[in-house]
């Protein structure tokens, strides 16, 4: 299974995810913030197969966040997923500017998100 880095600020939400993905069989890397993601995307050896992303964090958003990782060569193809609330056309097209590969809106339930990732890792060439 995949290997999935998490960011996401509220601990409720971060640990759904983590026990969802983890049930799914996926290994999985926890951040509260867009500046611990970034941090652990530069430290992974090996880098994880899939970023999932909440938009709005603190210390530095998904979208600031998002684009520092695809500034680094060995994620240029790694999906990066919005998983938010902010689901409006700008707000949408803002996230894929700013490199994501796809969103997840949230409410989400733990099926859906399990199958999503599956499709998105599917298409990005990855066994999930």
């Amino acid at each position: 299974m995949a290997h999935i880095l998490v960011a996401e600020d509220e601990r409720d939400i971060r640990e759904l995810i983590n026990f969802t993905l983890m049930f799914a069989g996926h290994t999985v890397t926890l951040a509260a913030n867009g500046e611990e993601a970034l941090n652990q995307a530069k430290a992974a050896n090996p880098k994880p197969d899939m970023i999932i992303m909440d938009v709005r964090m603190p210390r530095m958003t998904g979208y600031e966040a998002c684009k520092r990782i695809r500034q680094i060569a060995s994620y240029q193809d790694t999906p990066i997923v919005f998983l938010t609330a902010k689901g409006q056309d700008d707000e949408v097209n803002q996230g894929l500017e700013a490199g994501a590969t796809a969103y997840i809106l949230k409410p989400f339930s733990p099926d859906d998100l399990t199958k999503r990732v599956a499709e998105i890792l599917k298409k990005a060439g990855v066994a999930g």
